[in-house]
């Protein structure tokens, strides 16, 4: 997997119901700012919040709105029966393949996780990403075992152990493409590329895909001077907001795109529970943030 991928918010009313009209208005803009795949419904576009209905709706919506010049991946995940008809679900509506986000709740034994993912795999019959991280941490052998299984396809990194990331590489080689899934990628590229890896989902997608595009490039281009400028007037200021607030992850990207009223009068409107949405000074911080970005680095569209 190369390149910066894409990671859409999910849109939702002042009542929190699914807004479907906005969504479909966000693909389109970020279908054409040259990132290279969009995965919905997955981390950033709350998968964990939505109802079946909803999340075959908007896959549905993303796969039409993409057509063919962008592939469209789709969250996946809670426990093995129910992840099996989210996998169902999502090859139904026509997206390309899955994100499997860690199992419900548990800490698995390595075998339990292995059974879950070949499970996964055969209900979904489309490529599936293993997401590595919170309580879905894969061992180095349980991911060359899954290699094994024909559409297991790839591995996104959301853990940030280095020395394990590298050994799973060494291992398995190029059976699997690999993704640097850290929150705030940018922050950890340049050390998941010096590893192999050649690309990442990006958060940033969302508001300023301009900036994370170039910031790929000068990774690729081994442009420090330009990598330095990014995190350093970018995006660690953008993780100091973030990390105001657990799930803020999530929360400054809507934020940000409501900020920048990207998707009409209702914007993205606001997360839903269990995650909150920014108060008024951490908006305040974060338009602070957003107006600098612009300034610094102004978007072309």
């Amino acid at each position: 997997m190369v390149g910066v991928f894409g990671f859409p918010v999910t849109p939702f009313h002042a009542d929190g119901s699914l807004n479907l009209d906005a969504f479909r208005r966000h693909v389109r803009w970020m279908k054409g700012t040259g990132v290279h795949a969009l995965f919905v419904c997955a981390g950033t576009g709350e998968f964990f919040n939505l109802a079946l209905d909803e999340f075959q709706a908007a896959v549905a919506a993303a796969v039409e709105e993409a057509g063919a010049d962008l592939p469209v991946l789709a969250g996946c995940g809670y426990s093995t029966p129910i992840a099996k008809e989210f996998a169902k679900t999502a090859r139904e509506a026509g997206a390309d393949g899955l994100l499997l986000l860690p199992p419900y709740l548990i800490q698995p034994e390595q075998e339990g996780l292995y059974r879950h993912v070949c499970q996964v795999a055969e209900a979904a019959e489309i490529g599936i990403i293993l997401y590595h991280r919170d309580n879905g941490l894969y061992s180095v052998k349980t991911v060359a075992r899954l290699a094994d299984v024909p559409n297991v396809i790839g591995f996104k990194d959301g853990h940030g152990n280095l020395e394990q990331f590298a050994r799973i590489t060494l291992e398995v080689g190029d059976r699997l493409a690999y993704m640097n899934g850290m929150p705030t990628a940018e922050m950890t590229f340049p050390s998941f590329y010096a590893l192999g890896c050649r690309g990442y989902s990006s958060a940033l997608s969302n508001f300023a895909p301009h900036v994370t595009l170039k910031f790929h490039q000068a990774v690729v281009s081994g442009d420090v001077a330009t990598q330095r400028e990014i995190l350093t007037h970018v995006i660690e200021p953008i993780c100091r907001v973030r990390d105001q607030g657990k799930g803020f992850a999530v929360s400054y990207v809507k934020a940000a795109v409501n900020l920048l009223e990207k998707l009409g009068p209702e914007g993205a409107g606001p997360v839903r529970a269990p995650l909150i949405d920014l108060n008024a000074d951490q908006r305040a911080q974060l338009k602070q943030v957003l107006d600098g970005l612009f300034e610094r680095f102004p978007a072309s569209n």
